[in-house]
């Protein structure tokens, strides 16, 4: 089944239609008090208003910016490696300088290595199972010298990644999915990008403006929208964000659209309330659609190393995360944290973003990522 074949065919959906029934009775025997009464809510706009006049600067360089970046195409292996050659500078490029001039593997080689995986942001727990693992190997002569070192630790690397990753299937419309991070994680942005990788399969696609608490974040979706060419479904600012996804995902299913995307205000994982109100929205949206939210995705920075996995942490166990985004491979030698985070969460990643184009958010693929790391040969190459 490919990346975005989400919508299940009839035949599959049979099998699941006692489940199904059995999770709308649940959810109707729940408490409901928190649902958003239709009557109380604002109608839903998709056309985005003039921003107000202090943030047109701001805007108008953003236009400007996005417009002066050239547009340089290149294979996508290779920029994937051109967007990881930070983070393959700093972990290869150190193992390498372990290996240079050695020609067994002993105890003190494996403390190096050790120490270098854990200042990569790889994590402590993490690091400690790929070292205990070679140790094991080292013990039944598996390994003979630093070469193959190196290539079973790349296979190590791998083997926490490679999870299955494709998006869920459902028979619902819209498909919705919710999108979550701390402030400047690049949540936005990236809404914007899925959004235009949906339209390019064929799946018709909307997105919700839900943080209605940062300023000029209705605007800056809208000019995303307007970018990428899909409408944007908004309230005022300060409205309740619940309420703006009730009302998108009743716009959407009277319009048949395929696919809906909602924003959510950008928020610590350590503040309660706000985390409460994430729950809401999720609550919500379950309510008007059984397997709603389709997918409950986390924005991560990859500049934030060590930082990204108590996020990912705190998130999921108040939420229940269903994937990861990483953003702004290309500005970090610390992409290594998602190493530890997968490893830790076993969440898979959907997405990852290496670049500030349009075109620079792409579904994760495990055998690339770790090829792309592992190659740094041509590291530079486009500069």
């Amino acid at each position: 089944m490919g990346f975005f074949s989400i919508f299940k065919k009839k035949d599959d959906v049979k099998s699941d239609e006692i489940d199904k029934q059995d999770e709308v009775q649940e959810e109707s025997d729940s408490d409901v008090s928190d649902t958003p009464e239709p009557e109380t809510l604002e109608e839903p706009e998709t056309v985005a208003e003039e921003p107000a006049p202090e943030q047109e600067v701001r805007l108008a360089a953003m236009d400007q910016d996005y417009a002066e970046k050239p547009a340089i195409k290149y294979g996508f292996f290779k920029r994937l490696k051109k967007g990881l050659s930070k983070t393959s500078g700093k972990l290869v490029g150190g193992m390498e300088s372990i290996f240079t001039g050695k020609k067994e593997i002993d105890e003190d080689l494996l403390e190096e290595l050790e120490e270098l995986f854990i200042t990569s942001d790889i994590g402590v727990n993490t690091t400690m199972k790929i070292i205990e693992n070679v140790r094991d190997e080292l013990s039944r002569k598996k390994l003979k010298n630093p070469e193959e070192l190196k290539n079973s630790l790349k296979k190590h690397i791998l083997n926490i990644l490679d999870i299955p990753n494709d998006l869920n299937t459902t028979q619902d419309k819209p498909y919705v999915i919710v999108v979550l991070g701390v402030n400047g994680a690049g949540k936005t942005t990236s809404i914007a990008k899925m959004a235009k990788m949906f339209k390019e399969q064929g799946l018709s696609t909307t997105l919700a403006a839900g943080d209605t608490f940062r300023a000029a974040a209705i605007d800056q979706l809208c000019v995303w929208g307007d970018r990428v060419g899909v409408p944007v479904i908004k309230q005022s600012e300060g409205s309740d964000s619940a309420a703006v996804i009730f009302d998108a995902i009743q716009s959407c299913r009277s319009k048949g659209v395929d696919v809906l995307i909602a924003d959510t205000a950008g928020r610590l994982q350590n503040k309660v309330n706000l985390m409460k109100e994430l729950e809401k929205i999720t609550r919500v949206a379950k309510r008007e659609l059984p397997y709603a939210p389709h997918e409950i995705l986390l924005v991560l920075d990859a500049t934030s190393g060590q930082n990204a996995i108590s996020q990912a942490q705190k998130f999921n166990e108040d939420i229940g995360i269903t994937g990861l985004v990483l953003t702004k491979l290309d500005g970090t030698a610390k992409g290594g944290a998602i190493i530890g985070i997968v490893d830790e969460l076993g969440v898979p990643v959907k997405f990852i973003g290496f670049g500030e184009g349009v075109d620079d958010l792409k579904p994760f693929n495990a055998s690339d990522f770790v090829d792309a790391l592992f190659d740094n040969e041509t590291k530079g190459e486009n500069d």
